[in-house]
């Protein structure tokens, strides 16, 4: 069943991870002005009494079960974590107290599209979601790379 798509999923399984991804998922919302100061600097967080490495591990651990609830029905989509946020940040900005919903909704929202396509494409027959997926995540990847060419991506 874990086969990077969605054909065997159902509304059962999508019922039994639900709860962990939503509490994992608003617990890290809850940590995105956090997350602002960080981005600014570690120093600058920490002389305002965010506990860098604490939040480190607390995010950590919350990454690590979102990614185990949301793969294990699907298996791996590969590039929808890696490019719907960057993408997102062009849309709403830096704000991660407005970026993490809509990288979550615009993440959602583009997997359903990659379902559909991926179901249509062949029809009757169904290409993996996660081959059109990559179609899209290793060439803005290499954009990415030759816009940002000497910096650091983040």
């Amino acid at each position: 069943m874990v086969d990077g798509g969605l054909w065997q999923v159902s509304w059962k399984h999508v019922v039994i991870a639900f709860p962990g991804i939503l509490l994992c998922v608003t617990i890290t919302v809850l940590f995105s002005r956090k997350l602002n100061l960080v981005a600014v600097g570690e120093e600058t967080a920490l002389s305002l009494g965010v506990d860098v490495e604490k939040l480190k591990k607390y995010l950590f651990v919350l990454v690590c079960l979102l990614t185990a609830f949301a793969v294990s029905f699907t298996g791996p989509i590969g590039f929808i974590g890696l490019i719907i946020p960057h993408i997102m940040r062009i849309f709403v900005g830096n704000d991660n107290t407005v970026l993490m919903p809509a990288s979550f909704f615009g993440g959602a929202i583009f997997l359903v599209w990659m379902d559909v396509a991926a179901r249509m494409l062949i029809a009757p027959a169904e290409l993996p979601v996660g081959i059109l997926t990559s179609l899209f995540g290793a060439p803005f990847f290499i954009y990415l790379w030759h816009k940002n060419k000497g910096r650091v991506l983040g």
